[in-house]
C-alpha cells in the first residue's frame, strides 16, 4: 500500500520526509495508458506534490499543484495533492518515450526539456487567494526541479530524491524523499547529512532493499531519527470529478453546439483530463444546461456567465476576440 512518513532527528536540524508511492503510480500510469518514460515523469511530479503538501501546506482542505512545462515531447505534466494523502495528475502526451540514457535509466529529462519552468501553486479551500511561484527548470529531471523551486521560491535548503522503476513494462517501485535542514542545523549535521543522501543512491534502489521506514533511517544515519506519524499516512489515486462536473464541462459549448451533439451521436462522452474516466452524457441531462440563463459574447459566443454561479470572467475584462465584457447587474 503506498503511504508517507514524517520524522525528525532529535536536535530538530534535519526534517525527513519520505512516500512510497508504488501502488499510485501504478495506478496513475494505468489509466492514462502511458510509455515508461512518461510514466516516470509522471509519477515523480505525483511523488513530489504529495511530499510538497507536506512542507508548504498547513490545512487539511488545501491543496499543492506542480505544473512542469519543458520544451520535450512530454509537453508538459501537471500533477495535485493534498494533506489527505489523495494525488491526481496527468501528462499531455503520454505515449512519448524516448531510449534510454548510456547509463540505462529512462530519460525523464531529455522527455521533459530543460527549458521551460516548474510552477507551484498553494490553493487554501474554502479560504484566501491560490498563491503560485514559478522558477526555471533546472534539469527537467523533476527531483532536482523540485529542489530548486524549494531553494529559489521558499528560500528552503533542500535534497529531493524522487524515483519509478519499471520492470517488465510495468511500475516495480515508485517513491520519494524530502530531506530538508532547519535553519539551527548544525554544520556538522549537514557534512553528515550530505554523505548519507550521497551514499544512499537513487530512492528506488533503497526502496528495493528494505522498506520505507528504513530507507528513512538509512538517510539520517547517525543523526537520531524520530518518526513523527503515529500511523502511515495511505496515499492514492484520487480524482474530484463527476457526473455533475462532467454535465458542465458541456456550458462551454454553444446550445446549437450541443444540439449537434445529440443529433450526430445520440449525446455526449467526456473524459477527465485528470484521471482518464469516460462518461456517457444521454440528451436529456445536455438538454437541461439550455434552462440556465447565461450570457455570452455577441461576437464570438464566448460563454462569459451562467445563472448557476459560474463567471468566466469578469466585468471590464476583454473577450478573447477583444470585446468589453458586460455582465448582468
Amino acid at each position: 500500500m503506498a503511504h508517507l512518513l514524517r520524522g525528525l532527528t532529535a536536535d530538530g536540524g534535519v526534517r525527513v520526509i519520505a512516500a512510497d508511492t508504488t501502488d499510485l503510480v501504478a495506478d496513475a500510469v494505468s489509466r492514462h495508458d502511458t510509455s515508461p518514460t512518461a510514466g516516470a515523469a509522471l509519477g515523480r511530479t505525483l511523488t513530489g506534490a504529495l511530499l510538497l503538501s507536506h512542507v508548504l501546506l498547513g490545512h487539511h482542505r488545501d491543496r499543492v499543484t506542480i505544473r512542469v512545462q519543458g520544451d520535450g515531447p512530454l509537453g508538459g505534466i501537471i500533477a495535485d495533492a493534498g494533506l489527505d494523502g489523495t494525488a491526481r495528475g496527468y501528462v499531455a502526451n503520454p505515449s512519448a518515450d524516448l531510449p534510454l540514457r548510456d547509463d540505462g535509466k529512462l530519460d525523464v529529462g531529455g522527455a521533459v526539456g530543460p527549458g521551460g519552468t516548474i510552477e507551484v501553486t498553494r490553493s487554501h479551500a474554502p479560504y484566501g487567494e491560490p498563491f503560485s511561484s514559478s522558477v526555471d527548470l533546472v534539469s527537467g529531471e523533476i527531483a532536482e526541479d523540485v529542489a530548486g523551486f524549494l531553494a529559489r521560491s521558499e528560500q528552503i535548503a533542500s535534497a529531493v530524491m524522487l524515483g519509478v522503476y519499471f520492470e517488465n513494462g510495468a511500475v516495480h517501485t515508485a517513491g520519494g524523499i524530502v530531506v530538508q535542514a532547519m535553519p539551527d542545523v548544525q554544520p556538522a549535521a549537514l557534512d553528515l547529512l550530505e554523505a548519507n543522501v550521497k551514499a544512499f543512491g537513487a530512492v528506488t534502489d533503497g526502496l528495493r532493499r528494505g522498506s520505507l521506514l528504513e530507507s528513512m533511517h538509512e538517510v539520517a544515519w547517525g543523526m537520531d531519527l524520530q518518526i513523527l506519524t503515529d500511523e502511515a499516512l495511505p496515499l492514492s489515486f484520487a480524482c474530484r470529478c463527476s457526473d455533475e462536473k462532467a454535465l458542465a464541462s458541456l456550458a462551454y459549448f454553444t446550445p446549437e453546439e450541443r444540439r449537434n451533439m445529440i443529433a450526430e451521436d445520440g449525446g455526449a462522452e467526456t473524459v477527465c483530463h485528470w484521471c482518464g474516466t469516460k462518461r456517457w452524457l444521454e440528451p436529456e441531462a445536455i438538454l437541461r444546461l439550455d434552462e440556465v440563463p447565461e450570457v455570452r459574447c455577441p461576437d464570438c459566443g464566448t460563454l462569459w456567465y451562467r445563472d448557476a454561479g459560474n463567471v468566466m470572467t469578469r466585468e471590464g475584462e476583454r473577450c478573447s476576440c477583444g470585446r468589453p465584457v458586460v455582465l448582468p447587474s
